[in-house]
């Protein structure tokens, strides 16, 4: 098999921003326990690459079929015939066992963790993709825990760090999910899913991202009113934010693809640099 494939298969850039995102929140949790312990970073990296590459080809196995039918998916292993099902299936499988063996390894909350995000992920998010636009709601929350399970993994305790670095990454998935949906909508449709708010580009869908974009604004704040985080990740929060809840605004207005895809942007640099950013602001602060 060759690596394109296999890249294609575990969705590559998205399980490296997954890993990523924990992996910061395990620099952050280590900082709390005032050791950071490589190996169990290391640990957490492969474990994380396996588990959230498992749930990825358990969800195209599922959705082989309406992969067929969208031109941004056709060319995945599967649905274009250069790998089977079973094929595919006994990598997931391996990965899976793999992956949450090594995370049960680093305790049994980063562990239980990741089962439960993978089951929710492949077993509930995927087939709802179909019935009803509340699959992003319940897509949202494997999504946000891959910070959470970082963080735990180096810190087993889901204090209040913990759930603000979860908080910030859930909010953040509805306008960043909705701009994808926003612009793919005409493939989507073509097998059947129902991602936007509303069902459809409309003036509602757009006003609803927008509304999550200034749910998120005083939720990415959290960290320095908490006392966790300074002012450095409080201003680039904020100002990340105001820039982000523009591109809605923008989108609410004019409705065009065009606006869409300057808020999917926006989201792909939001997140990891307000990550990234509190991981520095946290280590000066200690």
């Amino acid at each position: 098999m060759k690596w394109s494939d296999f890249s294609k298969l575990i969705k590559f850039r998205l399980t490296f921003l997954v890993v990523f995102s924990a992996s910061i929140s395990f620099l952050i949790g280590s900082k709390v326990n005032g050791l950071i312990e490589w190996r169990s970073w290391g640990m957490l990296i492969a474990g994380g690459f396996l588990v959230t590459g498992a749930a990825n080809i358990f969800n195209e196995i599922i959705e082989k079929d309406l992969d067929k039918l969208m031109k941004r998916t056709m060319d995945r292993p599967i649905p274009s015939g250069k790998m089977t099902t079973g094929q595919a299936l006994v990598i997931g499988l391996f990965m899976a066992i793999f992956g949450t063996s090594l995370l049960f390894k680093l305790n049994f909350t980063a562990g239980y963790l990741s089962v439960f995000s993978i089951a929710l992920y492949a077993f509930v998010y995927t087939p709802l993709k179909r019935v009803s636009p509340i699959a992003v709601f319940v897509g949202a929350i494997p999504g946000a825990l891959p910070p959470l399970i970082g963080y735990v993994a180096a810190h087993p305790q889901i204090d209040k760090i913990a759930l603000v670095l979860f908080g910030i990454q859930f909010i953040w998935q509805f306008p960043h999910f909705w701009a994808i949906a926003w612009v793919l909508d005409d493939d989507y449709k073509l097998a059947g899913f129902r991602l936007l708010a509303t069902g459809k580009r409309d003036k509602w869908s757009a006003i609803i991202a927008l509304i999550f974009t200034l749910i998120l604004l005083p939720v990415s704040l959290l960290p320095t009113y908490m006392g966790f985080g300074g002012y450095v990740i409080g201003g680039v929060s904020l100002i990340l934010s105001l820039v982000f809840i523009y591109q809605a605004f923008n989108l609410v207005k004019t409705l065009e693809i065009k606006s869409a895809k300057q808020l999917m942007y926006g989201s792909f640099f939001y997140l990891p640099l307000v990550q990234l950013i509190l991981l520095f602001d946290f280590i000066g602060k200690k």
